[in-house]
């Protein structure tokens, strides 16, 4: 079994689905993060991004985070989703210890209970819509039949059924981003990481994508987590939080007591 990381990378896998899920729990929260620090040592010293972080997100939420560049939300989201490592602190997925998982098991968890979408899109040009969807399930060792009928379900769901035998160099940059989203879903993952998922789209583009977004969340029963820059996209989340200086805060976004530059909240969050 191979993992397909960020970028197209290949770890080898042989932990077990079994191993990874033993002692799942049923809390109200799906993921809980408890003093969660990360710093970096560079030549000019000690970068540090955040310290003394402890949230929780609900079964079920979709969570907005926001906060200027270089705060650290795609370094969080990187370490929310087993792709990176706090310096220390405690991450439990369900009643998944994050931290204490070997690199085969972290793979494991991320191919099978995580999905990504990223700001750009990291499809494989020569392939089609539909091999590129179909890669996770051939990296967990899926046939390739069952991959491909999987994929072609997955495109059609995302409105793209009749694209699937294009290749993906040959779209355009909204329907790129469609193809990673069932590429994100296709493994049927209870958590959704999106990192500015729009941010390389026109404002249209944009919003048609991120309703998609929140269409596939609800109809799917995930648990969302998006990184974004724009405010009235986080604002249609369920809830959101601000990364800055070091420390995640509640913003007040949803009881109608917004910080400086968030939207009040519009009727029909996702």
């Amino acid at each position: 079994m191979v993992d397909m990381g960020m970028g197209g990378s290949v770890i080898s896998v042989s932990a077990t689905h079994e191993e990874v899920h033993s002692g799942l729990g049923s809390e109200t929260a799906l993921l809980e993060v408890r003093d969660l620090r990360k710093e970096y040592v560079t030549g000019r010293g000690r970068l540090l991004l955040f310290d003394g972080l402890s949230f929780s997100v609900r079964r079920g939420e979709m969570l907005g985070i926001v906060g200027t560049s270089g705060a650290g939300k795609s370094t969080l989201l990187h370490i929310l989703g087993a792709l990176d490592a706090p310096t220390s602190g405690a991450l439990y997925f369900a009643s998944i210890h994050l931290n204490k998982l070997s690199s085969r098991q972290a793979a494991d968890f991320r191919n099978r209970e995580v999905g990504y979408v990223w700001q750009f899109h990291y499809l494989l040009p020569e392939f089609t819509a539909a091999e590129n969807v179909a890669l996770p399930l051939l990296a967990r060792g899926e046939s390739r039949k069952e991959a491909e009928t999987k994929a072609l379900a997955w495109l059609d769901e995302v409105g793209l059924a009749d694209r699937a035998e294009h290749q993906a160099g040959e779209l355009s940059g909204g329907e790129q981003q469609r193809v990673s989203l069932a590429r994100a879903l296709v493994t049927n993952p209870r958590m959704l990481l999106a990192d500015e998922p729009t941010g390389d789209l026109d404002a249209n583009t944009a919003d048609r994508v991120f309703s998609l977004i929140q269409r596939m969340h609800a109809s799917h029963g995930l648990t969302s987590i998006l990184v974004t820059h724009n405010q009235e996209l986080a604002g249609r989340c369920d809830r959101v939080m601000r990364l800055e200086a070091g420390h995640m805060e509640e913003d007040l976004a949803k009881t109608g007591k917004p910080h400086a530059g968030l939207p009040e909240t519009r009727n029909g969050s996702c």
